[in-house]
């Protein structure tokens, strides 16, 4: 019987909230899921955009990589 693993080498993730605190609980939150499958964080991207209403919106790109 053969068993082989396949490793997931990198994976990017989105995100998107009106509060940044969330935004950044949220992103936390997904770094710790992904320790357990040994991905590290390799970059993040981050923007804000002002509606016409004056809200805020928070968006965030976080590409993790094999340790």
């Amino acid at each position: 019987m053969n068993f082989q693993l396949d490793f997931i080498e990198d994976k990017v993730e989105f995100f998107e909230e009106t509060e940044l605190k969330v935004l950044e609980k949220k992103i936390e939150g997904k770094i710790e899921e992904n320790k357990a499958i040994l991905l590290g964080v390799h970059s993040v991207s981050h923007q804000m955009y002002v509606s016409e209403k004056g809200q805020r919106f928070y968006s965030a790109v976080v590409h993790f990589k094999r340790k």
